[in-house]
């Protein structure tokens, strides 16, 4: 894939984080990491496990703070919001998916969809009917009224990514998103995520180890020394 030169919806400028130890001293994680996402990019994060890859993508998605630096998304600084219009931010403008999927357990996979959307109050009736065609779109139609456990492991990542772009999101952060897949499951994950960004436009920014899936980025960085460096 080849990068588009579009508008910068997410930045970061000279990131740092640092965990305290039980010595007292700080251990740093990300020493001074700058990246800029253009609007229908694909961008794949690889490193060693340890290397801060997580804690970076949690910053971006404001679950988690820089010790020092900025992440700006179309020029708001998330950081200074306060917790209520993080939240916000979060809802509105952000899909997660995360290497284990997090569902809820009691809810069906329609439910589960919905629920972001639920949760920003709209209407009952526009929100089943969309979760029901992001369904279709995974091939899920048949399942939307499974529970968790009676699906695959590759039909939950798929639930869980129909649950990310629920709210329309500007950009989607997934951390591991195949980790916990096979390798015919992985591929399906794949696919449906150029497909997203072929059919959709839609913007990724995926922490991964896995090398085909980082192939089929538009970028490739790696986490090297709490450094972002090209890959």
């Amino acid at each position: 894939m080849e990068a588009h030169p579009r508008e910068v919806i997410l930045e970061a400028v000279h990131v740092q984080h640092a965990y305290p130890t039980d010595s007292g001293a700080d251990l740093p994680v990300l020493q001074d990491v700058s990246l800029s996402i253009h609007a229908g990019e694909v961008v794949s994060i690889m490193g060693a496990s340890g290397s801060g890859k997580s804690t970076l993508l949690h910053i971006l998605g404001a679950l988690d703070r820089p010790t020092r630096g900025t992440v700006r998304f179309k020029e708001t600084s998330i950081h200074e919001l306060d917790p209520a219009r993080q939240a916000a931010f979060r809802a509105r403008e952000l899909g997660f998916v995360f290497q284990f999927h997090h569902l809820l357990p009691e809810f069906t996979a329609l439910e589960n969809v919905a629920m972001p959307a639920l949760l920003l109050g709209k209407p009952m009736a526009a929100v089943t009917e969309r979760a029901a065609a992001l369904l279709a779109q995974f091939g899920l139609s048949g399942r939307s009224h499974h529970r968790p456990a009676a699906l695959s492991g590759g039909e939950r990542q798929r639930v869980a990514m129909a649950r990310a772009l629920m709210n329309a999101p500007a950009l989607i952060l997934a951390d591991e998103p195949t980790g916990n897949l096979d390798r015919p499951q992985a591929e399906a994950l794949h696919d449906e995520i150029t497909r997203l960004k072929t059919a959709f436009d839609q913007t990724f920014v995926i922490v991964t180890h896995n090398e085909s899936l980082a192939a089929r980025s538009d970028r490739v960085f790696m986490l090297q020394d709490g450094v972002l460096v090209p890959g």
